[in-house]
């Protein structure tokens, strides 16, 4: 049995900061700043000058996953008293979009290879082209991702919810997360169209769902004295 639960609840709190953070960047502040929709050319002419902001995307990239995986064991130990089973399928869901976005990295760090590559076989503009469209692949990627993510968070919203240790209210934010993570990610797929007028809506309540778990996480912990009294009784049911 877990020894210190709040204290690992606080360390899973600081890796879903951790995460959130590193995303945020790579995601926000090195690949979208740079890139311009629908001119490879200029997005091209953007990664070069400003080279080193998107080779920090790709690090910061790396170190999400490596918090994420923190996150991920962290809280399937922290939710096991819940139901061993839907802990541990969440966090086959959690691996797998981690899993996702490792083999996506490589579509990052495609774009560079492509910007100086010299070779008399292309021509520069194709070249950017293909860059360009390596960077398209890694959002398709980051979004297939987020199916998986969409069904962890959910799964983690459901265990928090029947959880005597952690507020229903986070429980429900995060269950709402994760569908909004698969309602996003399934509009992309479906009709992209469609998919720009939820994203303001399904971007804010999976950052307030996620945002409240890690907040909670961080200033709170959990309830230790319900908790082990949950794993208890996890323990006499097994």
């Amino acid at each position: 049995m877990m020894e210190r639960p709040a204290a690992q609840a606080r360390i899973a709190g600081a890796c879903y900061l951790v995460t959130i953070f590193a995303g945020a960047f790579a995601e926000f502040f090195s690949r979208d700043s740079l890139t311009v929709s629908g001119n490879a050319a200029a997005t091209a002419h953007n990664i070069i000058v400003h080279e080193t902001l998107f080779r920090f995307g790709l690090a910061a990239d790396l170190v999400m996953l490596a918090a994420y995986l923190g996150v991920t064991w962290l809280l399937f130990v922290l939710l096991k008293p819940v139901s061993k089973n839907i802990s541990g399928l969440a966090a086959l869901f959690s691996l797998l979009g981690i899993a996702v976005v490792a083999a996506n990295s490589i579509n990052h760090a495609a774009v560079l290879v492509f910007l100086k590559a010299q070779t008399p076989a292309l021509q520069l503009d194709q070249l950017n082209a293909l860059a360009y469209s390596f960077l398209r692949l890694h959002g398709q990627g980051y979004n297939i991702a987020s199916v998986f993510f969409g069904f962890y968070c959910a799964l983690i919203g459901g265990l928090i919810l029947r959880s005597t240790f952690l507020p229903r209210l986070v429980g429900g934010l995060m269950l709402l997360a994760g569908i909004c993570f698969l309602v996003d990610s399934f509009a992309i797929i479906l009709s992209p169209q469609f998919a720009r007028l939820l994203y303001v809506y399904t971007s804010i309540a999976s950052l307030v769902g996620e945002g409240s778990l890690t907040l909670w996480l961080l200033l709170f912990g959990v309830n230790e004295t319900r908790w082990r009294e949950q794993a208890g009784c996890h323990g006499m049911m097994a």
